[in-house]
């Protein structure tokens, strides 16, 4: 049998009789595959579009509102008015949450008791690292606090100020003459204010930084307790004592309280002394109770954003010293340079500092007690 070449007309189609088209194998064929690649690029197009076309956006759900509770001392109540604003509105801006604060504000060693008691705080800013302390003996707070943000966990410092009355009629020129006869001082109560811890450290630091003995501390701060009419539960009840309720001739106190109080109208001169302590108030994050309400996350972010220049600048605006150095720099002409500024490790640390002073039965009570006043 022998093979047949078809000839070019086989690829036209064929009549049969009746007149109508017949295609041949080969031309089926060559149908087929012309059909396929035309499918398969209106398919390609298409999908070529639906990535082009935009498609509907998912809606993403609204993360629920927050409360934070920021417990802290007495006198950072002016700063932090304008300062959670701010945070509240970078945090809505950056994460599109709703952030509530709940305040409170009073003596350092009492909100530290109230924390200890069941005070739900998330986060603590005090006046003092001993309370912070105290707070993460209770097992509230990690070990390690201080290392979780900048600074060692300081975020605001002070210095120890003395304020006269109009004329300064008393000559108060420093340290010395709040021990004279007939001088009455106003300072808080040292068992319930941390500014009155850092008072009683610099009339100690004044004799045993500046070459005297501790015997020579203790009999000048028993002087000066001979003369303090009053012990006001905390640095803004003592200003209040002066200012208002005007008793006294002097008064112990922050500058950066001082200096809030000129903002608003004293008149009082105020001394800074050259020999002087470092004020150094920590912030730090309350782990458990954080951990609790299910706000950690914006907890830290906030303790963070203590260190940023906008809120620096707002604690330098109502008069503590800021921590970062570029906002120092901008306000060095509020806070004039101490010639001999010690700091609490300069004098044993907190836990001595405690034990020595401060505890039950410890050098502060020894002195009440020989004053007649427990």
């Amino acid at each position: 049998m022998r093979n047949h070449h078809l000839p070019d007309s086989a690829l036209q189609p064929l009549k049969k009789k009746t007149g109508q088209p017949v295609f041949s194998l080969k031309s089926a064929t060559l149908l087929k595959s012309s059909l396929f690649r035309f499918f398969t690029f209106f398919f390609a197009v298409g999908l070529g579009l639906s990535w082009v076309i935009p498609q509907p956006a998912i809606s993403q759900p609204k993360p629920k509102d927050v409360e934070l509770t920021l417990v802290s001392f007495a006198v950072t109540k002016s700063a932090y008015d304008k300062i959670l604003p701010g945070f509240v509105a970078k945090w809505k801006r950056e994460n599109n949450q709703n952030v509530k604060f709940n305040q409170s504000y009073g003596g350092s060693g009492s909100q530290t008791r109230a924390v200890i008691d069941g005070l739900e705080a998330d986060v603590v800013h005090l006046a003092l690292a001993y309370d912070t302390d105290r707070i993460q003996q209770a097992g509230l707070i990690k070990a390690g606090w201080e290392r979780e943000v900048p600074n060692n966990g300081i975020v605001s410092k002070s210095v120890v100020a003395l304020v006269a009355r109009s004329g300064n009629p008393k000559k108060i020129q420093g340290w010395a003459d709040l021990a004279k006869p007939g001088i009455k001082v106003i300072t808080a109560n040292p068992k319930t204010s941390g500014v009155a811890r850092w008072n009683f450290l610099a009339l100690w630091g004044s004799v045993t930084r500046n070459g005297g003995n501790e015997q020579a501390a203790r009999s000048f701060v028993t002087q000066v307790y001979k003369n303090v009419p009053v012990l006001p539960k905390d640095a803004r009840e003592a200003s209040d004592v002066f200012y208002k309720q005007n008793q006294g001739d002097v008064l112990i106190n922050y500058e950066n309280e001082i200096l809030l109080a000129k903002q608003k109208g004293e008149t009082e001169p105020f001394i800074i002394p050259q020999v002087n302590i470092s004020i150094d108030n920590p912030v730090a994050v309350v782990d458990k109770n954080a951990a609790k309400h299910g706000t950690t996350k914006v907890a830290e972010a906030f303790v963070k954003y203590l260190y940023t220049p906008e809120a620096q600048q707002e604690f330098a605006k109502v008069g503590f010293r800021p921590v970062n150095s570029t906002v120092a720099g901008q306000f060095s002409s509020q806070f004039p340079k101490i010639g001999k500024l010690f700091t609490v490790a300069d004098v044993g640390g907190w836990k001595a500092v405690q034990n020595k002073f401060f505890a039950d039965n410890a050098i502060f009570d020894q002195i009440e007690n020989g004053l007649g006043r427990r």
